[in-house]
């Protein structure tokens, strides 16, 4: 039983997505039905997914989160970059639980308490979960398509390799055999007009095609291309590689001028998984 002083309560709920429950399994259903058939891929490890308000950037999260839609996994680790909150390394929101309007999502203690101890970047920072969306956007459509689950939220206050590559390894140490998926929440470049867009976001998917975390972290670094969560992706490639990965799949691109119609200045959206 999660303790009620220990719930993370929702900070986005009502804005970033609908805050009635009814409403928003039903948005979250209309983007899976908006989603093509599929042919059924191998085992699923790794997503990464974009982390904007459901309006500009569900469609695109659906077409990696349906491909889960009634699996079992022992827990889900979400990886998010720090948006309000700098510090060294990386926190893990240890104990509890995250609420969303469809309810409370557990924190998987052991799995996060083991992290922790195998992990010299990784450490308890309340203030880093408290008003960061990246992971919370994510955990609604991991409930409509998974059910009940438990789940380890971990956020990024670091992006440089070193990191990326200790957290990934400590994340599957601390799996130890436990079936699970990690989620690697980001947008990509911010704010250009759409042709620019267009040709700094095609870089990082090629990067994500080839399941390149050093090429696409070199490429964030030299600005050719650009992500707000580009730790996260090479996150969730890395441990796909160290957990058995045999294949990408890159599912879906858009930028907020696909759906505002204002294409002076735009945001760009992902969705790619890892699978064996």
């Amino acid at each position: 039983m999660v303790k009620e002083k220990e719930v993370r309560k929702s900070v986005i709920a009502g804005s970033w997505y609908p805050g009635k429950p009814e409403a928003l399994r039903a948005e979250i259903e209309k983007y899976f039905l908006a989603v093509p058939d599929f042919a059924p891929t191998g085992e699923i490890i790794s997503l990464v997914v974009p982390h904007a308000g459901y309006l500009y950037s569900g469609q695109v999260a659906a077409y990696a989160y349906k491909r889960i839609c009634g699996k079992q996994y022992d827990a889900v680790v979400v990886v998010g970059p720090s948006h309000r909150v700098a510090f060294r390394g990386v926190s893990v929101y240890p104990r509890g639980g995250y609420e969303t309007p469809l309810g409370v999502v557990p924190i998987e203690d052991g799995m996060a308490a083991k992290i922790i101890s195998l992990s010299s970047v990784v450490q308890e920072i309340p203030a880093a979960h408290l008003q960061e969306h990246s992971v919370e956007i994510q955990l609604p459509f991991l409930q409509v398509a998974l059910g009940e689950f438990p789940f380890i939220p971990l956020v990024m206050g670091q992006q440089d390799e070193v990191t990326c590559r200790e957290l990934a390894e400590s994340i599957v140490k601390a799996a130890n055999g436990k079936k699970i998926l990690v989620v690697g929440s980001s947008d990509l470049s911010h704010f250009y007009n759409y042709q620019k867009a267009l040709k700094l976001d095609g870089i990082a998917i090629k990067h994500l095609e080839k399941a390149d975390a050093e090429g696409l972290l070199k490429s964030l670094n030299d600005y050719s291309a650009e992500a707000c969560g580009g730790g996260p992706m090479a996150v969730a490639i890395m441990t796909a590689k160290k957990m058995g990965f045999q294949k990408s799949q890159v599912l879906k691109y858009a930028n907020s001028g696909d759906v505002t119609g204002d294409k002076s200045s735009v945001v760009g959206y992902v969705s790619a998984l890892f699978y064996q």
